[in-house]
């Protein structure tokens, strides 16, 4: 594990910690060593020193304050070679309920894939550290998993309800890919995309063995194996509001995320990677055209 830079962690802002915050009279933040939480949300962060304290701290108070059930924030650090493994260190000794996870290798897939495995939670969610998707919609999420009515739920900013603030160029690109997705692999859910998703434990203990992917394409990975399982997934629609500072390499994830849906696709045509039968023999396996659909795009 990274040795933590206590310089860093000096010129950090204090963190104050509410009277109460960490009793178990009521639902809230479950302090470490205590039973498992309901809910587990997990930021996967990779160099985001600018944002992660002031994120952390604002979800910690929404799940204070606002949240029916027990949670626990696990900040996932991809390797980061800046200040985010001591911010996120500091985090955690100073937050109940907060933990951190150090992996030695980038991926978002990838540290989602450890976090969750490992969990004891019931539920297991995840949001992107810019905290772009409002918080409100964080409850409409987690209840149907709750409850056992869905097992997947995903934010969607590609439904009637949702507001979303952002360019005209991620708006072509998100809409194209969905697009491609509903074309050549079936999909029935309308936005893959959304860094705001959970799922209940018993699901991802079976899907997680067949998701190969460890960076931007787990999420198609394993929703596209959802529903192919015929597990029943929930879109929430949401507040959306892009982060115009955003680190992500738009042109590689698009690649990335197209030579992903390639080899998902021949992996369910083979056998390779197992998924039952779907009540609709046509969407079994490879769509017809998947090569050339893939070509054009």
């Amino acid at each position: 594990m990274d040795r933590v830079n206590h310089d860093a962690e000096r010129d950090m802002e204090p963190i104050e910690v509410p009277h109460g915050a960490a009793t178990l009279d009521r639902p809230g933040l479950m302090p470490a060593g205590r039973e498992a939480p309901e809910v587990e949300v997990v930021i996967p962060v990779f160099n985001e020193e600018r944002d992660l304290a002031p994120s952390v701290r604002r979800l910690h108070a929404y799940l204070r304050d606002a949240f029916p059930w027990t949670a626990r924030i696990t900040i996932a650090d991809n390797a980061s070679t800046d200040r985010t493994w001591a911010i996120a260190t500091d985090l955690a000794d100073r937050l109940p309920g907060v933990r951190a996870v150090h992996l030695d290798q980038k991926g978002r897939g990838r540290a989602l894939h450890q976090v969750w495995s490992a969990s004891d939670a019931d539920v297991l969610a995840y949001m992107d550290v810019d905290l772009s998707t409002d918080l409100a919609a964080l409850l409409p999420l987690v209840a149907p998993l709750v409850s056992g009515h869905s097992d997947l739920a995903i934010g969607t900013r590609l439904a009637r309800g949702s507001r979303v603030v952002r360019g005209p160029k991620r708006e072509l690109i998100s809409r194209s890919y969905n697009l491609l997705l509903r074309t050549a692999l079936a999909a029935r859910f309308s936005d893959a995309q959304c860094g705001f998703k959970a799922i209940r434990a018993d699901r991802a203990r079976e899907l997680l063995p067949l998701v190969e992917d460890t960076g931007w394409f787990f999420d198609t990975e394993l929703l596209v194996l959802a529903e192919r399982r015929g597990l029943r997934i929930h879109e929430v629609p949401v507040d959306w509001v892009d982060d115009p500072n955003s680190s992500v390499d738009i042109v590689a994830t698009a690649t990335a995320d197209l030579k992903g849906m390639w080899r998902l696709a021949r992996g369910m045509a083979s056998g390779r990677i197992p998924v039952s039968a779907l009540p609709n023999e046509e969407h079994a396996g490879v769509p017809r055209g998947l090569g050339s659909q893939l070509l054009r795009f």
